[in-house]
């Protein structure tokens, strides 16, 4: 027997107005009420069809989420803010892992539009023409989340140059001379190019010489960190300094270097980008230039739903601060006075 709202509002006494509102999880509904219809659907077995609820309300209470790679210990930290935040607002999360796929993420932005989400966060920094071409067209309301595509769109990151650009100053004021790099994919605006920008500008202003045999290029994992590690000590004369664009290249790098017999940080300092938990695990302990991780999440859901009850208002970008956060990992080189 197919169990409708009426038969629980006969079944509770209560009208059908009511049980909407107890499943609707409305305000100004009495806790009596609210027993009996929750008694009368548990008695029946009730389930509220999402579709029709949808339909009639023009509103799905589904937000769609793209992630780039969520093994990734940064993406997987700002994911959990993110469900947080959208639990406390009655929502609810459609997670799409893409692996840098842009067809992949083609695909997920489509089903997005035809399960009529009510918003869409992208935490994801690259966009081909089609990509493009959905971001223009679309109605729903889209976020990005510490992967801005483009100013244009709203979102909420950090300034990647600026952090980038004060992680080499601290490594310069050590008295680092010799410093290399291990960035991102340069197609990633702000991770990826901003960072490697910020690297060049700051060495340039110290006056220290960029080695280009230094300056390698990963995907974020800890796996190419560890490569592009084994990479720069295999060019013979080494730097007295790494700065990784991620802090799981970071780990990778300071594992290579403890394989290869290195010792962090007398032999070499390490430096890392984002401020997750691995920071406070390796060691030693990392040194990393800080994202608000848990403020991104949150500032993201938010400007999201107000974008969904507002959609005339305009967005902009949210700029968070950042802080380098000193642990164990970075030291002056050796001879260093």
């Amino acid at each position: 027997m197919d169990i409708k709202i009426k038969d629980v509002a006969r079944a509770a006494g209560v009208s059908v107005t009511s049980v909407s509102r107890v499943l609707n999880k409305e305000q100004y509904v009495s806790e009596e009420i609210k027993r009996k219809v929750n008694q009368a659907i548990n008695e029946l077995g009730y389930t509220p069809s999402h579709i029709a609820r949808s339909l009639k309300r023009k509103k799905t209470n589904l937000i769609g989420v793209i992630v780039s790679n969520i093994t990734s210990n940064f993406f997987s930290t700002i994911l959990s803010s993110i469900e947080e935040t959208v639990d406390q607002h009655h929502y609810n999360l459609l997670v799409c892992n893409i692996m840098e796929n842009l067809d992949k993420e083609l695909r997920y932005l489509q089903t997005f539009h035809e399960m009529r989400v009510d918003g869409i966060i992208i935490m994801h920094e690259k966009a081909n023409d089609d990509i493009r071409r959905f971001l223009d067209q679309t109605k729903i309301p889209i976020i990005f989340c510490a992967s801005p595509v483009d100013p244009a769109f709203p979102g909420v990151t950090v300034d990647d140059f600026a952090a980038a650009y004060d992680a080499i100053r601290f490594l310069g004021d050590l008295g680092h001379q010799h410093i290399a790099f291990i960035g991102g994919d340069l197609e990633d605006v702000s991770s990826g190019r901003k960072r490697y920008e910020g690297y060049l500008k700051a060495m340039a202003d110290i006056g220290l010489p960029v080695e280009q045999r230094w300056i390698r290029f990963g995907d974020y994992q800890v796996k190419s960190g560890y490569e592009q590690m084994k990479a720069i000590l295999q060019e013979g004369s080494r730097p007295t300094a790494v700065f990784a664009a991620s802090d799981d290249m970071a780990l990778g790098a300071m594992n290579c270097l403890h394989d290869c017999g290195f010792h962090v940080p007398e032999q070499m300092s390490v430096i890392g980008f984002d401020g997750s938990e691995l920071t406070e695990l390796a060691r030693p302990r990392l040194t990393s230039m800080q994202q608000p991780i848990a403020l991104i999440g949150r500032l993201s859901v938010e400007l999201l739903l107000e974008a969904i009850q507002n959609p005339e208002r305009p967005a902009a970008v949210t700029t968070v601060p950042h802080q380098l956060v000193i642990r164990d990992s970075c030291r002056a080189p050796a001879g260093f006075m």
